[in-house]
Formats: structure tokens, C-alpha cells, sequence
């Protein structure tokens, strides 16, 4: 149909490589709501008549119900995209005279990025609600685990206790600003191109500010050549997904350290569990390990965009047409992720026996201990470091699993070997070792936002409330916008009855 200036039929593998419909199945809808904007407008403007306006609302009203997965399996060999074929269908329905007339001031240019546009600010909305149900969940359970203590890690060695708690509330700080970089990222979306024509605007003096209210956006991409050229939003917005993914992607790999025999501190519930071909004992972390199999495909999907746009002119060029499947591909992956973690979350049992026995039998214990030696003994930490470091190696030489196995005559030998005796007696130091037990090392902690249980339960009414908050500004911003696209449908339902 837009072939005016190249003669004859274009041959069926370029069509076939050209062809995008199986992409544009996820804006037909988006492109349809478009169009019927920019044709209210164009009647505003005197281009469309009543009757025309109204005989083009109703085509798009019959073409909204098709089924365009079929379209994108039936039509592939005679349109390249569905911005053709829909106007294609509206000239078929109206006719040449009105049709023909409703891409007028209108390039696909701007058409693809309204589309995508309005179809991002949605995915986006969609994305921040299940971000705050994961939130969600993860304080519910938090509150089970305020006192179930565990240790914490660094470079996957056991370091500190802490509690479960403790390690559930550090994904909120996460997930909290993946949330921010969404609702951010929104306000940038959520900008209307159409208008903006091929590149260089249009000499019809349309109304770009009236279909922007229309389609619910908050304002103009100003700029023909940016509006049409631009994809950094868009960016923007795969970078998002896949830095929540990393979020996620650690939760994950957590959850399937913890669920190991050896760790065994958690029990994935079986609806979340796969298993064996071969093996009837397995019970495999299997929706975990595709998460970090996701999070590798949003990157790479991240990258491709990026070297999609690496050096591309001003002005559209057809290497955009691939940002579509990109975009849609992660988003399903993101949405599918956050769908399962979430499930996983809520079902997960604690194994409080062998978390209570890990706790006790670990040197986790040890900068609480040479903590108190300074504060209670007002020893220079750095030689209660080397007194504790060396109780530790000496307990590890006999195969103890905690510094309470020590014997007085351990200490002893220690503190000689070391010439520490003027600085504290083995007597206090054999009394401060066994004074610190997981459950009171929490207690003595005093920092904002450690492990102790009151820190804990004061964290978690703060993010309870953080949590609402964000839910009512998502609920206003939603309804905002449903708000508009339900003033176009009484519009589209008044021309088209009129």
C-alpha cells in the first residue's frame, strides 16, 4: 500500500525480512487507540468531516476484535507491519475518499513510537505493582524471622550472625530503588511523539497537544527530529529490567545456596520444585536457576539495543523496527520472574533446627567477642583482633567448631604466646567468650539498620509504610491514565454513534 515510488511487487524474502507483525501483535491495540486520537483530531482540525470521522472510528472499532495473531500468520506475505495493514483494513472498510485520508500529518515514524510509548508506560505501571507485592511478601515473612538467627556471609564464608530477617529485609532496599528507577523512568516514557510526522513536522496546522491529552500522556517530546530519532527512554527502561533482574537474580541464588544439603536452611514448597528424569530422590531449584538464566538474556537483550542505536544518525532509521522483539521479550521475562519469586517467597519453610545449630557452631561470633574487649576491657581493636585471631586458628587446630570448645588452658597458652597477659586476664577472656551467644551478639549490636531484633521490627513498619505510600502514588498515577483513555473511549463512542 505505501509503495508510490518503487515500481512493481517487492520480492517475497524481503517482505518475509522486512516483516514485523509477529512483533507489532503486543501495540495493535496501542496503534488502534492512536489512530482513533489522531482522527478525533484531525476532525477538530477540519480534515475529517463528522461523517468521515465517524465512518473511521467505527472501521477501527471492527478491526480492535480481530485476532491479530492470526492477522500476523495470514497477512505476513502481503504487509510489512501492522500500521499498514490496520490503515489498510480502514480504507478497505471507509473506502479510499475517507480512509485514505485518516494517515494524514502522520508517519509511521511517530506512529511506532506512540505505540511503543504507550505500550512501555503500561508494562511499567504493571512492573512497579509486582515489585511492591514481592515487598510485600518479603515483610510478611520478615516478621516470622526477627529472632531466627543465621549467619551472615562474606566471600561465601560465614562472617557474621545475623538473622533471617535481617537478610530478607536487605532485598527491600533493592527492590526499593528498582521501583524508584521505574517510576522515574515513567515520567520520561510518558511523552507524546505523534505529531512529530517523518522527521520534520507537518505544514497542517495539527493539534499535537490535544492528541497528547487524549492518549493520557503529561506532555510533547518538542523536537520532530528527537521525537522521531530518540530510543534513550526506551533504553532506559530495558536497563531498569535488567538491573532488576541482578535483584532478583541474587535473591535466587541465595535461595538456592540455602535450599543445598549442605546448607539446608530452607526448603523451596514443592509447587515451586522440579525434579529428576532419572534420579527419584531430586527436588531441584529449577524456577531459581532460570531466573539467572533470564537475567544473562535481559542483559544481552540491553546490549543488543544499545549497539542497535550506537551511531545511528539523526533522523529514524528501520534498525529501531528491532527494539520491539527486545523489549517485549524481557519484559515477559521480568514480569515471569517477579511472578515466581514471589510464589517462592510466600511457601518457603525454615529449617529453625539446623539454622539454631549453625549458629552455635560457627567462629560468626568472633568481632562480637573482640568487640567487647574493647569496649569492656579497652583493649586497641587491633590487638583484640589478633587475640581473637589467634583463639580461632587455635580452635580450628583441634577441630572445634566454636570458640566456647576452648579450654582455660587454650586460652592460656594463647594469651603467653601472644605476650598479652597485660592486657586482660584469661579468666575475663574465658568469661566474655561465653557470654556472647548468637541470640545477645544481636542485641549488643547499637548500628541503624543491623541485625538487632528491635532495629528489625522498627525497619519493618517503616517499609511497611514506605510500601503503602508507593502503592497509593502508583494507584493515582494509574487511575490518572485510565482517566484519560476512558474520556477517549466516550468520544470514540459519541462520534461513531453520532
Amino acid at each position: 500500500m505505501y509503495r508510490s515510488r518503487p515500481r512493481g511487487k517487492i520480492t517475497e524474502d524481503t517482505m518475509d525480512f522486512l516483516n514485523s507483525l509477529y512483533d507489532d501483535i503486543d501495540v495493535a491495540q496501542y496503534d488502534i487507540i492512536g489512530s482513533q486520537a489522531h482522527s478525533i483530531m484531525l476532525h477538530t482540525i477540519g480534515i475529517l468531516d463528522r461523517n468521515e470521522l465517524k465512518s473511521i472510528l467505527n472501521s477501527l472499532n471492527d478491526i480492535k476484535k480481530y485476532d491479530f495473531f492470526d492477522v500476523a500468520v495470514q497477512e505476513k506475505e502481503n504487509f510489512e507491519d501492522i500500521h499498514e495493514f490496520i490503515e489498510s483494513e480502514v480504507i478497505k472498510k471507509s473506502g479510499m475518499k475517507i480512509g485514505g485520508k485518516m494517515h494524514t500529518a502522520r508517519s509511521r515514524n511517530d506512529q511506532v513510537v506512540v505505540d511503543m510509548c504507550m505500550k512501555v508506560r503500561d508494562e511499567i505501571n504493571f512492573i512497579c505493582s509486582l515489585i511492591l507485592d514481592l515487598e510485600n511478601s518479603i515483610l510478611e515473612r520478615s516478621k516470622e524471622f526477627v529472632f531466627t538467627t543465621m549467619p551472615l556471609y562474606t566471600h561465601l564464608q560465614q562472617a557474621q550472625i545475623g538473622t533471617v530477617s535481617h537478610v530478607l529485609l536487605s532485598y527491600i532496599g533493592n527492590l526499593t530503588r528498582d521501583f524508584k528507577r521505574f517510576y522515574s523512568n515513567y515520567t520520561r516514557i510518558n511523552r507524546s511523539p505523534l505529531g512529530a510526522c517523518a522527521v520534520g513536522g507537518t505544514s497542517i496546522n495539527i493539534d499535537r497537544i490535544l492528541t497528547s491529552t487524549l492518549l493520557g500522556f503529561d506532555g510533547l517530546i518538542r523536537n520532530s527530529v528527537d521525537a522521531t530519532t530518540s530510543r534513550d527512554s526506551l533504553l532506559e527502561y530495558v536497563s531498569n529490567l535488567s538491573i532488576l533482574m541482578i535483584s532478583l537474580s541474587r535473591i535466587a541464588e541465595d535461595f538456592i545456596l540455602w535450599s543445598t544439603s549442605e546448607f539446608g536452611y530452607i526448603e523451596l514448597s514443592d509447587k515451586y520444585s522440579s525434579t529428576s528424569s532419572v534420579m527419584p530422590q531430586k527436588k531441584n531449584p529449577d524456577p531459581l536457576e532460570i531466573i539467572r538464566s533470564r537475567t544473562s538474556l535481559v542483559h544481552g537483550n540491553l546490549f543488543s539495543l544499545m549497539s542497535i542505536v550506537n551511531s545511528l544518525s539523526s533522523g529514524y532509521s528501520r534498525d529501531l523496527q528491532d527494539f520491539k522483539s527486545k523489549i517485549f521479550q524481557s519484559t515477559k521475562m521480568v514480569v515471569g520472574s517477579l511472578g515466581v519469586i514471589t510464589g517462592i517467597i510466600d511457601t518457603f519453610k525454615v529449617n529453625l533446627e539446623r539454622l539454631d545449630y549453625v549458629s552455635n557452631n560457627t567462629f560468626a561470633l568472633s568481632l562480637d567477642i573482640a568487640e567487647q574487649l574493647v569496649m569492656n576491657k579497652h583493649i586497641p581493636f587491633r590487638q583484640s583482633h589478633t587475640i581473637i585471631g589467634n583463639l580461632v586458628q587455635k580452635a580450628i587446630d583441634k577441630n572445634y567448631t566454636s570458640l566456647i570448645n576452648l579450654s582455660k588452658a587454650d586460652v592460656e597458652i594463647v594469651i603467653k604466646d601472644l605476650d598479652f597477659n597485660d592486657l586482660i586476664s584469661v579468666e575475663d577472656l574465658i568469661k566474655i567468650i561465653g557470654e556472647i551467644t548468637p541470640s545477645n551478639s544481636l542485641q549488643l549490636r547499637k548500628s541503624l539498620g543491623s541485625p538487632n531484633p528491635n532495629e528489625q521490627e522498627r525497619l519493618i513498619v517503616q517499609e511497611k509504610l514506605q510500601n503503602q505510600k508507593y502503592r497509593e502514588k502508583l494507584f493515582e498515577r494509574k487511575n490518572k491514565l485510565t482517566q484519560s483513555l476512558e474520556n477517549l473511549e466516550q468520544l470514540v463512542s459519541i462520534y461513531s454513534n453520532g
